[in-house]
């Protein structure tokens, strides 16, 4: 069953009801409340908002615990239950004979007004105002569920056999003016115990900060952990979003890179690879709540079909467990993939896959979307916007890498996908284009781009996958996904990331596309974040100016680099032809003395006001490579 919490709505954003519910400096006072609840004579509860639930479920409230349960909804009063329960109107409060009323609200004092007269004699009221986390942690303390009190999100962080995590992100929050702020973080271990908290200062704007988990560990004489870490952006302003850059290495060749964690569990996930001949795939299953995940509770099945596999253990509140795909579900070979049941347990997950001699890698699945139907608008705009929707994507130098592409299916209204594939030449010019015809859920195939880009004078590009307007059938609802692999043809390092479409670089507007970082449509320029690393790893970036219908024939970009307090230290312009791409290693943009300055905990902003690139970053480092997309702020 799902959890029956608000995590995220596309026209209203994140919902911090259940991060104020579920924060863990929440549970010691959440579980005073329920003692306090099962220790009256006769209790009451009074849910106005709707929010019992969501309590109820987090932190262990049970019908029995208390009495009677009153609302002042006359449509659920007319017929339809609350909570699953018949409910009493407000209005019969003082007969109820209760000692305690508890009213499940935060900043609760004028709901509690409206009703105080309809107490019985000598009711005492408690309220989610006695599990507030504590004032200092607040940006705005007047406003308890402001989405800047509760800027947080999940990581995955382990420091065990050899295997270290490193997350690095910029201050964007400065760069919107706010003071004083810093991160605050708990660690969890794979047990769900708490290892250690800890704050981290966010000095500059726009600088780095770095948690690497090997300074972690020795700062607190920590034991080797796999776990999670919870981060919390204390007066921030601006950004309620939590926005950050994981890479895990290893000493024996293992190297991954990917981004954020989506900070809202979701019920479903998709884009899971099944594993591939002589590979382990570990999906990363890490409870983001104070309450157990019941057994039976979170599962897997193939794409495109209905039962499903399901974890037969209970986790553990903010627990991890590692569970083998081939284990559950044996059957399933590369390329089939699979959806992920996850009932809003937990925050986008991490799979780890191991191969090719131990060989690791990280990426995560994405959330699979269950509001959208098809959409024929998408087809009407087409006139005006060109190629639409698109998703671009590297393809690595075909001498190096092999680049394959599987297109996969991200809401559940998507029973197939009219797809094309269309491959550039980093001048902009195009290669190769193939339709795919009117793919099914269950069989999207697996395409081998670095084939398609043979001949190409550059010898790398991009693709950009669209849909194919042209056929008939087939869902269009704009939620077009793929999962990229990229393959070191000498080591046999693999890379995998994944990511979705969105229209670029057009004027006219199609609902809220094209995006933009901040502001409304349309989103016509860049700002994208590329870490640097310490030595010996080398730092890359592949840009590509994808077009979706006629726009500026180049663009004109500048990287600037910045030392890890933002400043600047050097800068270089350069431009790209429209549906061209740009593939560089840092050292070959900045001289080694620049580099020397702005140092290892330093990084590249990329900066173009006339249009919106999509930016791919990685690292190489022996044999090992990561790659994955970038963010921007």
């Amino acid at each position: 069953m799902s959890l029956p919490i608000q995590t995220f709505s596309n026209r209203a954003g994140g919902f911090t009801y259940f991060k104020a519910l579920g924060h863990p400096l929440a549970a010691e006072g959440a579980a005073m409340l329920v003692q306090k609840i099962r220790a009256a004579k006769r209790a009451a509860i009074y849910d106005p908002l709707g929010q019992l639930p969501a309590f109820c479920a987090l932190h262990g409230l049970k019908r029995g615990d208390y009495d009677a349960l009153f609302i002042r909804d006359a449509l659920a009063l007319s017929g339809q239950k609350a909570n699953g329960e018949s409910a009493r109107p407000v209005t019969e409060l003082k007969e109820c004979g209760a000692d305690l009323l508890f009213l499940p609200a935060f900043d609760s004092g004028g709901l509690l007004a409206q009703i105080r007269h309809l107490l019985p004699e000598g009711c005492a009221a408690a309220t989610l105002d006695e599990m507030r986390i504590p004032e200092r942690l607040l940006a705005n303390k007047r406003n308890y569920l402001d989405k800047l009190n509760f800027a947080t999100n999940f990581a995955f962080f382990r420091d065990e056999g050899g295997r270290h995590t490193r997350i690095v992100t910029a201050n964007y929050w400065g760069g919107y003016g706010a003071k004083n702020a810093f991160l605050w973080c708990r660690l969890f271990g794979g047990g769900g115990e708490t290892l250690a908290d800890f704050e981290v200062p966010l000095a500059h704007a726009n600088g780095t900060v770095t948690i690497d988990s090997r300074r972690v560990r020795e700062e607190h004489s920590l034991p080797e952990f796999c776990g999670q870490l919870f981060v919390s952006v204390i007066n921030g302003a601006g950004h309620d979003i939590v926005k950050y850059v994981i890479d895990t290495f290893g000493e024996e060749c293992e190297a991954s890179c990917t981004h954020d964690a989506n900070a809202w569990p979701a019920d479903l996930y998709a884009g899971l690879p099944a594993p591939a001949k002589g590979e382990k795939i570990v999906l990363w299953v890490q409870n983001s709540h104070p309450a157990p995940i019941p057994e039976n509770s979170v599962g897997i099945n193939l794409m495109g079909e209905k039962k499903a596999q399901m974890l037969g253990e209970s986790i553990p509140p903010f627990a991890s467990r590692a569970l083998d795909v081939s284990e559950l579900m044996p059957e399933a070979k590369w390329p089939q993939q699979l959806e992920i049941q996850a009932g809003k347990w937990f925050v986008r997950p991490r799979y780890e896959a191991a191969a090719n001699k131990g060989r690791r890698r990280i990426n995560h699945p994405n959330v699979q979307r269950d509001d959208l139907r098809h959409d024929e608008d998408i087809r009407r705009a087409a006139p005006f916007v060109g190629k639409g929707f698109l998703l671009p994507a590297p393809v690595m130098p075909v001498k190096e890498y092999k680049t394959v592409c599987l297109p996969t299916p991200m809401s559940t209204a998507q029973t197939s996908l009219p797809l094309t594939v269309i491959i550039y030449d980093a001048s902009g010019k195009e290669i190769a284009r193939e339709n795919l015809g009117t793919v099914p859920r269950a069989n999207c195939r697996e395409l081998n781009l670095g084939e398609m880009m043979q001949g190409a004078p550059s010898g790398y590009g991009h693709a950009e996958l669209i849909y194919d307007l042209e056929q008939e059938g087939g869902v269009l609802d704009g939620w077009l996904h793929a999962l990229f692999r990229y393959a070191d043809l000498q080591s046999g390092h693999i890379a995998d990331t994944s990511f979705g479409s969105h229209m670029f670089n057009h004027a006219v507007v199609f609902k809220n596309e094209p995006q933009s970082y901040k502001g409304p449509p349309p989103g016509l320029s860049t700002r994208l974040f590329l870490r640097l690393m310490p030595a010996p790893a080398e730092v890359f970036c592949h840009l590509t100016y994808p077009v979706s219908a006629q726009w500026l024939p180049q663009s004109e970009t500048r990287l600037e680099l910045k030392n890890a307090n933002g400043e600047d230290v050097a800068a270089h312009n350069f431009s790209i032809n429209a549906s061209g791409s740009f593939l560089f290693f840092a050292r070959d943009v900045f001289s080694a003395a620049q580099l020397r300055e702005a140092g290892e905990a330093g990084y590249i902003l990329v900066r173009d006001a006339t249009c919106r690139l999509f930016g791919y970053h990685g690292w190489r480092q022996g044999g090992g490579f990561a790659l994955d997309h970038m963010f921007g702020f």
